[in-house]
């Protein structure tokens, strides 16, 4: 006869086994006629175009600069750079703690679809691409900020995203995930501008030159409590390196395709919402210092409000405080504590 011990042991492993959860899985065609849910982070890169007057236009540009950008870099058996398009599908990801159907928005992620019109093939793309989380929210704009709030040094929380790290693998293990999708995640990201990156001699065919920064960052631990690691190239005719955050081994788990899909429209999104340094006139040297403030750059036909964002993503973490990290809070802990046994 097994002890009581002896069983809570048991529930404990079998919840790191990732059985204490369920995911919902939902998907939505991005196009231009694409309308956020209730539940999508309005700050969100693909949210945040498709509001006001001008939505369907910013839209309708922007996936016209993704397919620009994919066909640039898959320029061969392409004479004319119009082989391919890409098709974005945007995955949301619901969990249910207590499993009585009650759920709460967990991530919201991008699958790529490449369509190739020579040969009329759908070629599946990389899942990830943009990443979007209200626990993310919470984590930086209200936990890290209550905790510096009267301190004169800056300093990070105990245990900072290992919950979120821990849902994070625990969706990957899930039953849901492998079901969807054939591969792991890569998340693509902008460069710190807190940060200095230097050129390497490395370089990828479509990856192009890679970087390596002068010291890690807040985002990379808090990336790396995922199962991240992170690799900074700079693709063929751009003029800033990118952050892959990614699984296994980058260069040789994914195609060309996959890649150049990651790229095209995470480039897109930067060059929008980052255009001093992804729009920037000027190339990327061999020592390389991102600027927010930098003047030379050029603007896209879509415009933003990078001041709005910033107050939304406040607006979001207290969202998730007080729909997500309360209400579970003694569930959250137990099966946090768990998930590392």
């Amino acid at each position: 006869m097994k002890t009581e011990q002896k069983v809570s042991e048991e529930i404990g492993c079998e919840l790191g086994k990732h059985k204490g959860f369920s995911y919902t899985i939902k998907s939505l065609h991005f196009d231009e006629n694409y309308q956020p849910s209730d539940s999508t982070r309005v700050t969100t890169n693909f949210a945040n175009l498709a509001r006001g007057e001008s939505r369907q236009e910013n839209l309708r540009n922007a996936l016209r600069m993704v397919d620009s950008r994919f066909n640039a870099l898959a320029h061969w058996d392409n004479p004319r750079g119009d082989r391919y398009s890409v098709e974005l599908e945007i995955i949301s990801v619901d969990v249910d703690v207590e499993g009585k159907g009650e759920t709460f928005p967990s991530i919201e992620i991008l699958k790529t679809k490449i369509i190739d019109r020579k040969t009329q093939k759908h070629i599946e793309g990389i899942v990830g691409n943009n990443f979007s989380s209200y626990v993310r929210d919470y984590d930086f704009s209200v936990l890290l900020r209550e905790h510096n709030k009267s301190r004169s040094e800056f300093s990070i929380p105990e245990g900072f995203g290992e919950l979120h790290g821990k849902l994070f693998k625990d969706f990957l293990e899930s039953a849901e995930y492998k079901e969807n999708f054939s591969k792991l995640p890569v998340i693509c990201l902008s460069v710190s501008d807190n940060k200095t990156y230097q050129q390497t001699e490395n370089q990828h065919p479509v990856l192009g030159v890679e970087y390596t920064p002068n010291e890690t960052s807040l985002t990379e631990q808090y990336f790396k409590k995922m199962g991240f690691d992170v690799r900074y190239f700079m693709p063929p005719n751009s003029v800033a390196p990118l952050a892959f955050y990614f699984f296994g081994d980058l260069l040789s788990d994914y195609t060309n395709l996959e890649l150049i899909g990651t790229i095209s429209t995470m480039e897109t999104f930067q060059k929008i919402y980052r255009p001093e340094i992804y729009n920037a006139n000027a190339v990327a040297g061999n020592l390389y210092k991102p600027d927010l403030k930098h003047a030379d750059h050029s603007l896209t036909q879509i415009v933003y409000d990078r001041e709005e964002r910033s107050q939304l993503a406040v607006k979001q973490g207290v969202f998730a405080e007080e729909n997500f990290i309360k209400p579970y809070q003694a569930i959250l802990q137990q099966w946090s504590e768990n998930f590392a046994v």
